[in-house]
C-alpha cells in the first residue's frame, strides 16, 4: 500500500544571492541527488520490511508467548512455589519454635533467673560490707578534713604569691612599657613612614614617570603599527572573503543534502507505491475475488453441514451416557438394595442438549 505523498517543504524568502552562488547550487544538488538516491531508497525498503515484520511476526509472536509464559508461570506460582513455601515456613517455624524458643525460654526462667538473683543479692551484701563501708569511713574521717587543710595552705600560699609577683613583675613592666617602650615606638613609627614616603616619591620620579613615557610614546604606537594594522588588514582583506565562501560552500552542501533526501524521498516512494499497487493487482485482488465468489459460497454450506453433524452426534454420545448411568444405578440397586438416586447419577430426561 502506498503512502501518502508528503509535499516538500517551501523554502523561506532569502535575499538576492550573486552569481557565485548560482553557479554553485545546481552541480551540487545534483551531485548531492545522485549520492543521496540510493542510500534513501534502501533506507525507506529496510523501513519496510521493519514494519511488515514487526506487523505479521514479531507482535503476534509476542503476545503468544506472553500468554504461554504467563499462563505457565501463573500455574507453577499457584501449584508448586506458594504450597512448598508455605509448608517450608511452617516447618522452619515450628522447628525454630521448638529446638530455640522453648529451651532457651526455660533454661532461662526455671536456672538463669534464679541463680541471677541469688547470685545479685549475695555480691552486693558482700560489696556493701567490704568495700562501700570502709570507703564511707576513709571519706568521712580522712580525706575530708586533709582536703580542707590542703584548700586552706593552698589559697594562703596563692594569696602571698599574687602579691609578691604583682610588687616585683606587674608594676615594674608597666612603668618601663608607658615611660620607656612607647615613645621609642612612636618614634621608630614616624621614622618609617618618613623613609617609605622618601623612596617612594624617588620611585615615582626615577622609576614611573619613564616607563609611563616608554609605554605611551614607544611601545603601543609600535605593537600598533606591528601588530593590530597587519592583524586588521589580514582579517579583512584574507579571512574574511575566505570565511564567507566557505561558510556560502557549507550552507549549499547542507541545502544540497536536504533538498537529494526530500527528492529521493519522492522517487522512493513512487517507486515502492508502483510496486504496492502491481503487487496488490497481481496477488491480493485475485486472492480476495477468489475468496468472495468461489470459497465462501461453497464454504458456508459445508460450515452448515458440519455443525448440524456435530451436533448430532453430541446428542447421541449424551443420550448413550445418560442409558449407561441409568444401566449402572440399576445395577447397583440390583445388587445392594434400593437406595436413592443421586441427582448427579440421574437420567438426563428432560433436559436440554445443546
Amino acid at each position: 500500500m502506498s503512502r501518502p505523498e508528503v509535499p516538500l517543504r517551501k523554502a523561506p524568502p532569502q535575499t538576492p544571492e550573486g552569481c557565485l552562488v548560482t553557479a554553485i547550487r545546481l552541480p551540487v544538488r545534483v551531485v548531492m541527488f545522485v549520492l543521496v538516491l540510493p542510500v534513501r531508497i534502501a533506507w525507506d525498503a529496510l523501513a519496510a520490511c521493519g514494519r511488515a515484520l514487526h506487523r505479521t511476526a514479531l507482535r503476534p509472536a509476542g503476545r503468544v508467548l506472553g500468554t504461554v509464559l504467563g499462563a505457565a508461570l501463573g500455574r507453577l506460582w499457584a501449584t508448586l512455589i506458594v504450597p512448598a513455601a508455605r509448608a517450608a515456613g511452617a516447618a522452619l517455624a515450628w522447628l525454630g519454635r521448638e529446638l530455640l524458643v522453648r529451651p532457651w525460654s526455660a533454661l532461662w526462667r526455671h536456672v538463669l533467673a534464679p541463680a541471677g538473683r541469688r547470685t545479685g543479692a549475695a555480691v552486693g551484701r558482700l560489696l556493701r560490707v567490704l568495700v562501700a563501708t570502709p570507703l564511707q569511713w576513709t571519706y568521712a574521717h580522712v580525706l575530708t578534713p586533709l582536703g580542707h587543710a590542703l584548700t586552706a595552705l593552698a589559697h594562703g600560699v596563692g594569696t602571698g604569691c599574687g602579691l609578691l609577683g604583682r610588687r616585683l613583675l606587674v608594676l615594674p613592666a608597666r612603668r618601663v612599657y608607658r615611660k620607656v617602650l612607647t615613645p621609642a615606638g612612636h618614634a621608630a613609627a614616624r621614622l618609617a613612614r618618613g623613609t617609605l614616603a622618601l623612596l617612594a616619591w624617588l620611585g615615582r620620579c626615577l622609576v614611573a614617570v619613564p616607563a609611563r613615557a616608554l609605554y605611551q610614546y614607544v611601545l603601543v604606537p609600535l605593537a600598533r603599527w606591528l601588530l593590530i594594522v597587519p592583524a586588521v588588514a589580514l582579517h579583512r582583506h584574507v579571512l574574511t572573503p575566505v570565511g564567507r565562501a566557505l561558510a556560502v560552500a557549507a550552507r549549499e552542501a547542507a541545502a544540497g543534502i536536504g533538498f537529494a533526501w526530500r527528492a529521493a524521498g519522492r522517487v522512493s516512494r513512487s517507486v515502492f507505491g508502483f510496486l504496492g499497487r502491481l503487487l496488490r493487482a497481481l496477488f491480493v485482488t485475485p486472492f480476495v475475488w477468489v475468496w468472495e465468489y468461489a470459497v465462501r459460497p461453497v464454504w458456508r454450506p459445508v460450515a452448515r453441514v458440519v455443525r448440524e453433524t456435530g451436533l448430532a452426534v453430541r446428542a447421541a454420545l449424551v443420550s448413550v451416557w445418560a442409558s449407561v448411568r441409568q444401566t449402572r444405578a440399576e445395577i447397583r440397586r440390583a445388587l445392594f438394595g434400593g437406595t436413592r438416586t443421586p441427582d448427579r447419577e440421574r437420567p438426563l430426561e428432560g433436559r436440554r442438549v445443546p
